[in-house]
């Protein structure tokens, strides 16, 4: 899909082992590492990253900081944190979409125009799949439409073929 400007897609991979000017960390508060994408990523960028997010101070649910990407081909990491499923009816599709907002904000302000980024909150934090991937979709088609030409390419990264096939499901349905 087109949309300003900025291709957007959905693609099965290693968001570690893939080129961008940056990926996003779906992190947890203290920014020091943990499971999922979140270990992957500091496993494979090396203890700089570690020293380097000690000195952010954390991050709160729903927004975003930016570090370099060390010893991952991605230049910048951009870190969020992304909210935990209770149920839906309590403010997580917000808390979602400001992730992805946030983590747009600091791409653009490292200069990344390629961005990579994996299915925040839906492993760990048990966001379902086909509502978490219909967030991402809406919050950055509108995005991309409000800053024609800030992006060249975004891709979000799918670690298996469920989370592919929901992630092109809420593509087309744009």
């Amino acid at each position: 899909m087109h949309i300003g400007g900025t291709s957007i897609e959905a693609v099965k991979g290693d968001i570690v082992t893939m080129e961008f000017d940056a990926i996003v960390n779906a992190a947890n508060s203290s920014l020091l590492g943990g499971g999922g994408v979140d270990g992957a990523i500091h496993r494979a960028a090396g203890p700089d990253l570690v020293h380097e997010c000690r000195l952010l101070g954390g991050c709160k649910t729903g927004q975003a900081k930016a570090t370099k990407g060390y010893r991952l081909p991605a230049k910048h990491i951009i870190h969020t944190v992304g909210p935990v499923w209770r149920g839906g009816e309590n403010g997580e599709a917000e808390l979602l979409a400001s992730c992805y907002r946030e983590s747009l904000d600091r791409a653009i302000e490292v200069g990344a125009r390629t961005l990579g980024i994996p299915a925040i909150s839906t492993g760990i934090y048990g966001y379902p799949l086909d509502k978490a991937a219909k967030v991402a979709v809406d919050t950055i088609a509108i995005f991309v439409r409000d800053r024609p030409g800030a992006f060249k390419h975004i891709a979000l990264v799918c670690f298996d073929a469920k989370a592919l096939t929901a992630f092109n499901a809420a593509l087309e349905a744009v």
